[in-house]
């Protein structure tokens, strides 16, 4: 089929065509009808045969007429309104798989088996309505299917890095959220309470008092010890140290001997470990101190008898005074552990006290929930784990100074007992149907957000986000191909997790190396999911190539049909499609008329008499616009008028281009003529496709024929220029074989040919000019001009049979609209293949045009019936001899053929005579010099032979 896609704007207007001119140069040329006399080679050469344009109608020519004349009633197929709803509000009910039912098959089966990798791509083109059925029917499907089980996430006590995710019934989910944010909050009102009461404060204060009292009693038993070495235990305020000292030995820096108790125990309960440690080392140091003093001493003494005497009454003395003050500062040190072992036994009184009041305040609250959720095991070990936590915790949940147990801004519980639903679904409500519409790698698989406070980014548990995947979990999830592909990773993620039939989180950001920060690692969640691809089949094929492991996972097809066969049942369905639009989008009801235009242009899209269209977006643009003229005229139902403003409207709009190719037609720019005749030109019929704009125009095709040069080779000149196509060459050369099969067996072909479209600047594909080419081809071989008031198209196979092509009504109505615009004589018309009548759908003004006989189609099985028609003359009779006869179409061909290999045989004759006669010249030539060179030769040697009988006679007279 052809396409040739052009572009106005790029029009030469200096272009002309050589063949008119060609055509009556070959005019004033005669055939004589016999052969050239080949005894005199100086002769004037044979002409060519004159221009052949029959005055009468030939027999075959009229029969030919006859047969492939279409009718007007053939032209198009109208819709009969008394078998359609008076309007669309008595329409029958919509079937969701109008036209789809293979798809609709197809989609049963991969919803019927629940093995890996049974998912759907459907696939067909784009506005098919693919989503809106299939959306319709899961819908049905999933309304009596079981409601899937919620899920959330939950603090995991053990490892909080790794959320921990929950599995209840349906619409449980909010149901634990909010049990556990209500008991948060009654849980930290209750627990205030008990930690202010009188009755707390009554048993701490007695544990503090016992503890103080057991303290106090131990100082006085230990001072009462130390009064025995007259030793006074005083608190040495420099350094927080409480020490024995002597009475008399107080400086001004210590306290008083008389040492408050509990202020004794105050500062040894602040004395550190270190402090211990140091005091103890003190202990030993100053001992060994002293015994190094007393040695020095002594030795001192041994060697200085004379000049220091030492009293050693009052050394024995200050002796015994250390040895004891080092013993009861051993006996405070011992003390002091005592004392803190004493003050950790009341923090543990303290700790346990805070416990038991903790479990008491908090088991009423927590026991409701333990038999809300006894059926569901997990649940009521996380709620004992919740219980236990919180009695641990309960001093940081009273003070509220710890950012785990502080409730964020928006929240309503802390992180560490927030329940994160991740999904949730009301009890019977069915399966779940979603079509994600930005299928990101974030959006299909969930994610995990992060803040970022004083520059240290932070997340937990309540921050998880769920994905499409979460969201479709137990249903089905739509999704469009090429909207997936576009996404880096997305389509990585969904493989991944539809085969290994989970959903587990991870950062896109730690997958690219574009963070170095550490998430969380939820636990992974099971999916039980049916997912249905929408793209095109030439993207699902894509897939196929490119992806090895694509069907594997998407083990169904699901075809979805872009036209329908028309039956007055498959009417009546997409008028109820119709009716439904209508409802949705509350517009004014269509009559009858409406409908029956709706349907007419439907089949017009579909290119078919027998079909319908079923793309959903052409029919509720139609019915939006033309309900807007319906509004616009005043009226409250839509008619047949109201649908042909609409169609016109749309014309209008994309119209752009034709609209400047009719320009230039009518300013000359564009050459194309409809009426006279021409030798090797036809008026193409070609389709222009830009964006989506398409309309049909002819095209100019012109042969040019170089006799005696070649051996029948014909040159495609857009296809040496790289604008023609593969499908394009292939019919030149199914058109050239066709020849050779035709003539080599009489003849040979001792020509060269070469064809072109002219005016054409842009690519052309496409095998429909086959026959354009065919008879522009023939007519320059035979020199017979062809009616430029019609114009053709078709493809045609080897045996000379035309074949259907495509865009036949746009082609159709490109000629009639150039005719119209130069005039219809009522001679014009189209030659179309036969197989193409049943897609007509013309237009109104084509079909009256038509019937009122000034317009015409013919619809052709062979090339010879469109050369008959073309150029008046019957194509391929043959005579007794089965040689075409010389009236033919073939026989001129045959004949010409034959004139130019008997003008070549003559011009070789007359070239062989003078090659010839040149040759003898040579010869003559060649011999005259040869007897020139031999005369001159005997001419020097008669010269030499002189002077030698002159010298001899000379030599005689000297010497007798």
């Amino acid at each position: 089929m052809t396409e040739l896609q052009k572009t106005p704007m790029n029009l030469d207007p200096t272009d002309t065509n050589p063949m008119v001119t060609a055509a009556k140069k070959s005019a004033e040329s005669k055939l004589s009808g016999t052969k050239l006399p080949k005894t005199n080679p100086a002769r004037k050469k044979p002409t060519d045969s004159t221009l052949d344009i029959p005055t009468t109608p030939h027999p075959v020519f009229i029969e030919v007429n006859k047969r492939c004349l279409l009718s007007a009633e053939q032209l198009k197929r109208y819709t009969d309104t008394n078998e359609l709803p008076t309007d669309t509000r008595t329409a029958p009910d919509l079937d969701v798989g109008f036209g789809q039912q293979r798809a609709l098959k197809a989609l049963h089966t991969a919803l019927d088996i629940h093995a890996s990798g049974y998912h759907v791509f459907a696939a067909g083109e784009n506005g098919l309505g693919k989503r809106t059925v299939i959306s319709r029917l899961l819908q049905r499907i999933a309304a009596d299917a079981p409601t899937p089980d919620d899920w959330v996430y939950v603090y995991n006590f053990t490892d909080p890095r790794t959320p921990q995710a929950l599995r209840l019934p349906s619409g449980q989910a909010t149901i634990l959220q909010q049990q556990v944010n209500q008991l948060w909050q009654q849980a930290k009102k209750r627990l205030s309470q008990r930690f202010r009461s009188d009755q707390y404060q009554s048993k701490i204060e007695a544990i503090k008092n016992d503890t103080h009292q057991k303290e106090s009693q131990a100082y006085d038993a230990l001072n009462t010890e130390g009064k025995q070495y007259d030793l006074a235990l005083t608190f040495r305020s420099f350094d927080n140290k409480a020490v024995f000292v002597h009475p008399s030995k107080l400086s001004a820096e210590e306290n008083s001997p008389v040492i408050n108790n509990r202020q004794t125990a105050s500062s040894q309960k602040n004395q550190t470990a270190t402090e211990k440690t140091e005091q103890s080392l003190e202990g030993h140091l100053n001992h060994s101190t002293l015994e190094h003093s007393t040695l020095k001493h002594s030795n001192d003494k041994s060697d200085d008898n004379h000049n220091n005497e030492y009293d050693k009454s009052e050394y024995e003395a200050e002796l015994n005074n250390f040895a004891q003050k080092n013993h009861m500062q051993k006996r405070l040190s011992q003390l002091t552990i005592a004392l803190e072992q004493l003050e950790d036994e009341a923090n543990d009184a303290i700790e346990a006290l805070h416990r038991n009041i903790a479990r008491r305040a908090l088991q009423p609250l927590f026991a409701p929930i333990y038999e809300q959720f006894a059926a569901h095991p997990l649940v009521i070990d996380y709620l004992k784990t919740v219980f236990a936590d919180m009695v641990t915790h309960v001093e940081r949940i009273v003070n509220g100074d710890d950012e785990e147990f502080v409730t964020a801004v928006l929240a309503t519980t802390p992180s560490r007992y927030a329940v994160n639903v991740i999904v949730s679904h009301a009890s019977d409500s069915g399966a779940p149907v979603i079509f994600e519409d930005l299928p990101t790698h974030l959006n299909l698989l969930g994610h995990v957000e992060q803040i970022t406070q004083l520059g240290t980014v932070t997340t937990d548990v309540s921050m998880i986000r769920a994905g499409a995947l979460h969201r479709a979990n137990g249903g089905y999830l739509l999704l469009e191909a090429s909207h997936l592909l576009e996404h880096p990773y997305a389509w990585q993620g969904l493989k991944r997790a539809l085969q290994s039939r989970k959903i587990k989180l991870s950062s896109l950001e730690q997958m690219l190396t574009l963070t170095g920060s550490l998430s969380l690692a939820p636990a992974p969640i099971d999916l039980d999911i049916k997912v249905i691809l929408l793209g095109e089949a030439d993207l699902y094929y894509e897939l196929l190539e490119l992806e090895p492991e694509f069907d594997a996972v998407f083990k169904v097809r699901a075809d979805f049909h872009d036209d329908v066969t028309r039956s007055p049942e498959h009417e009546l369905a997409l008028v109820a499609k119709m009716a439904d639009i209508i409802d949705y989008a509350n517009l004014y009801p269509f009559d009858s008329s409406a409908q029956a235009a709706l349907l007419e242009h439907l089949s017009l899209q579909a290119e078919d008499q027998d079909r319908l269209s079923l793309h959903s977006d052409l029919l509720i643009k139609l019915l939006h616009e033309s309900n807007r003229h319906a509004r616009l005229s005043g009226q409250n139902i839509v008619s047949a008028i109201h649908v042909t403003y609409a169609i016109d409207d749309m014309d209008e709009r994309s119209g752009y281009l034709r609209d400047l190719y009719w320009d230039e037609l009518k300013n000359g720019q564009q050459l194309i003529q409809t009426q006279g005749d021409a030798v090797g030109q036809v008026n193409a019929l070609t389709v222009v496709s830009y964006a989506d704009s398409e309309f049909g125009m002819p095209a100019r095709l012109t042969a040019v024929i170089q006799p005696n040069i070649g051996a029948g080779e014909i040159l495609d000149i857009e296809r040496d220029v790289d604008l023609g196509g593969s499908l394009h060459a292939k019919g030149m050369l199914i058109m050239t074989s066709y020849l050779r099969a035709l003539f080599s067996q009489h003849h040979a072909l001792n020509f060269s040919a070469s064809l072109a479209f002219e005016q054409s600047y842009a690519h052309i594909d496409g095998d429909s000019a086959t026959v354009s080419e065919g008879c522009a081809l023939l007519s320059a071989l035979a020199n017979v001009p062809i009616n430029q008031s019609f114009a053709i198209t078709g493809s045609m196979n080897q045996l000379g049979e035309v074949q259907a092509v495509g865009g036949i009504n746009s082609k159709i109505a490109g000629f009639f609209d150039a005719c119209r615009e130069q005039e219809l004589t009522g001679q014009q018309g189209v030659v179309i293949p036969m197989a193409n009548v049943k897609q007509l759908m013309l237009r109104d003004d084509i079909i009256a045009a038509v019937q009122a006989e000034q317009f015409h189609i013919y619809g052709v099985h062979t090339l010879s019936e469109a050369l008959t028609l073309m150029t008046g003359l019957p194509v391929d009779t043959m005579n007794k001899k089965s040689r075409y006869r010389k009236e033919t179409l073939f026989g001129k061909v045959l004949s010409r053929l034959m004139l130019w290999d008997e003008n070549q045989s003559a011009d070789d004759e007359v070239d062989n005579k003078k090659s010839k006669k040149k040759a003898k010249k040579k010869r003559q030539a060649k011999r005259q010099k040869k007897q020139d060179k031999q005369k001159k030769l005997k001419k020097e040697k008669d010269k030499l032979d002189t002077n030698s009988d002159a010298n001899l006679d000379i030599n005689t007279e000297e010497h007798p």
